[in-house]
């Protein structure tokens, strides 16, 4: 299945991993890149040196594309966006931060930029600066989608950029894939389909729950991790949303905090100094992440489901196995595939009938009574 984004990022299948942190780790990447799609190494728990080392990880695990995620509202991201420029990785995708120096310099060497966006004016931006595609989320995908859906958000994106898009949010098979085609989009992200795979590192707590629960079974709410933010319906996740970040989440924020600052090598009181200096509003912001990827990490690695929270996507009711990697992108290319066919035979149809029936139905003949002639003036 070609597309202009397959034919910009040099892969078989317009599929994408997006980078998911806990998930998308190099094994995962390396797969959905081997199977034809092109995998996002997440780097948001990642320092610097780590990010470098699960680069060459990717790169000793498959030759094929792969990209690297950078969250620039987080601690360490424009560093780890360094890194895979220094390293040339094909494709960096952005989101939450100005990305044009990350444009600018994959371009000098001839990699592709994706930037994440949720609306018109960051879609613009995002075109503006050159970046290569948008990865555009919607309301219905796992974590940080906003108030549009998909079926609205990708068409109308998709009439004011000229650059190629990938439809976030809602899909999870081949049905998902071609809908989001005819809705404008050139790809699709499939995190939460992609999180239940064999390869998949999430706990098999987790896997389990995205098989047995519903399209019905998410909670979205920005009392979470700060931002409009997804997640799977469990009591860990209401407890969490109803508590927000209370005096006594506060409290746990900067416990929290150092432990994240252990895992990135950072000097917490740099890290500490830093946040405060960004403002009241981005340190609370930033209080919200702390406590919300402890939560994340136990339910991805652990399988914690007293305390883990899970960021999915309502396609989750869609899930009802847990197969390969390869099997899942290529039944998804294959579905869409047939599902383009039939719909062209039922576009046909319907445009071959269209003259048949205005022959069955004469139009009825009428009587027009003359129109009076006009007098002439004498």
């Amino acid at each position: 299945m070609k597309t202009r984004l397959t034919e910009i990022l040099g892969i078989k299948h317009p599929i994408v991993l997006s980078g998911m942190s806990w998930i998308s780790v190099p094994k995962m990447v390396a797969a959905v890149s081997n199977a034809g799609g092109i995998g996002i190494l997440a780097t948001g728990p990642l320092d610097a040196e780590q990010t470098r080392q699960a680069i060459r990880e990717i790169r000793s695990l498959t030759d094929k594309p792969f990209g690297v995620n950078a969250t620039l509202l987080f601690p360490g991201a424009s560093e780890n966006a360094r890194v895979a420029l220094e390293e040339k990785v094909p494709m960096i995708n952005f989101s939450l931060g100005k990305g044009d120096w990350i444009v600018k310099a994959a371009h000098e060497y001839g990699g592709k930029v994706i930037a994440t966006v949720v609306n018109h004016r960051h879609a613009k931006r995002a075109q503006d600066y050159g970046c290569d595609g948008l990865l555009v989320t919607g309301y219905e995908a796992a974590a940080h989608g906003e108030e549009a859906t998909t079926f609205c958000l990708i068409p109308s994106i998709a009439s004011v950029v000229d650059i190629p898009i990938i439809a976030a949010g809602g899909v999870g098979d081949g049905r998902g894939l071609a809908a989001a085609i005819a809705l404008g989009a050139e790809g699709v992200a499939m995190g939460t389909r992609l999180m239940t795979t064999q390869e998949s590192p999430l706990h098999d707590n987790y896997k389990n729950l995205s098989i047995e629960k519903d399209t019905y079974d998410t909670l979205y709410s920005n009392r979470f991790d700060g931002l409009g933010c997804r997640v799977m319906d469990t009591k860990a996740a209401k407890k969490a949303i109803r508590q927000g970040l209370n005096i006594r989440k506060m409290l746990e924020a900067l416990p929290n905090s150092v432990d994240i600052a252990k895992q990135m090598h950072l000097p917490y009181f740099k890290l500490f100094i830093g946040v405060m200096l960004s403002g009241w509003k981005n340190a609370m912001q930033l209080a919200y992440m702390a406590n919300a990827f402890k939560a994340i990490r136990i339910a991805t690695e652990d399988g914690d489901v007293k305390d883990g929270v899970l960021p999915v996507g309502q396609v989750m009711g869609l899930i009802n196995d847990n197969p390969t990697v390869k099997e899942v992108i290529e039944r998804t290319v294959k579905e869409a595939e047939e599902v383009t066919r039939e719909l062209a035979k039922k576009a046909n149809i319907t445009t071959a009938a269209k003259p048949a029936a205005a022959k069955a139905k004469p139009k009825a003949k009428t009587t027009k009574k003359a129109a009076p002639k006009a007098k002439e003036k004498k």
